[in-house]
């Protein structure tokens, strides 16, 4: 594993021994802006893994994405490797349709220490709810982002993640009802404690979650990438493409469907992926929106 690779790989050009809040930002959005959030290796026949060499090849070498596990395990190994003070810590993502967060831990997520502040880092919740920079640790305060407008909320015990967005405007009428549109404008992401946790805290769930046939992560193949003004999306047979526009209030969307011919095009052209076992697209019913 080589810190070199992986700032070629995100397109870094900085110092590598500056662990001070400004490189952070830096290379926060730049690994959102290159390596996508996705579930294809559970579609390809793969398992995915925490094992920290098998993650660096798989993004670094080999030019894929991932999902929580393995981004925000791989941004743990790169926080050490430049000197940051940080923490691995667990979180429980928010079901809208459940109204409630999930009963353990399924996301991982890093805090990270600079100036006596703290910070969360996370580079791998994919579509519209992608941090594109760190969030400051304080209880109550709106952080504007591209995507929203962020904001965090403590009760003493316990940190909760929230993010309020802009109302998405679908381009074509015909998707205007699908189940991927979120039309939440505040939406509640996940909670954590401060509680350190190591990376075999989270290898019983994750099994779980790429093994279940009710989880969603089995039940849809997702990849999503943000780009300088919004984000795309491949969930399924479904691409789309996500245009910010913050001035007039709203979030422009444009979907489409892609044959099965054309599925690997759109995957390298779209998310620089390419893949080497059998991809097979999945979109059955489960609780996901964009």
């Amino acid at each position: 594993m080589d810190l070199r690779g992986y700032f070629n790989r995100i397109g870094f050009t900085g110092p590598y021994d500056k662990p001070d809040l400004d490189t952070l930002h830096t290379i926060h959005k730049q690994h959102v802006m290159t390596v996508p959030f996705e579930n294809l290796s559970i579609h390809c026949g793969e398992k995915n893994t925490t094992d920290l060499n098998i993650i660096y090849d798989k993004i670094v070498k080999n030019n894929r994405g991932g999902w929580c596990c393995e981004n925000n395990l791989l941004f743990s190994w790169v926080l050490k490797e430049m000197g940051y003070k940080y923490t691995t810590l667990g979180s429980k993502v928010f079901n809208k349709f459940q109204n409630g967060f999930h009963p353990v831990d399924s996301h991982l997520i890093n805090m990270v220490e600079i100036d006596g502040k703290h910070y969360i880092t996370d580079v791998s919740y994919g579509v519209s709810c992608q941090l594109w920079y760190p969030l400051e640790m304080i209880s109550g305060k709106d952080q504007p982002q591209p995507p929203g407008v962020f904001r965090l909320l403590n009760d003493g015990m316990t940190w909760v993640l929230e993010k309020t967005s802009r109302k998405q405007v679908v381009k074509d009428k015909s998707y205007a009802h699908s189940s991927l549109i979120d039309r939440r404008l505040t939406k509640t992401m996940y909670c954590f404690p401060l509680t350190p946790r190591d990376k075999e805290h989270f290898v019983e769930t994750l099994d779980c979650l790429q093994t279940s046939p009710d989880s969603r992560f089995v039940l849809k193949s997702i990849c999503s990438l943000q780009t300088p003004n919004g984000f795309r999306a491949l969930i399924g047979w479904t691409y789309s493409e996500i245009t910010y526009n913050p001035e007039e209030d709203c979030d422009i969307v444009d979907m489409k469907e892609i044959p099965d011919c054309e599925i690997e095009a759109v995957l390298k052209e779209k998310f620089n992926v390419v893949l080497v076992n059998k991809f097979t697209p999945k979109n059955k019913k489960a609780n996901y929106c964009m």
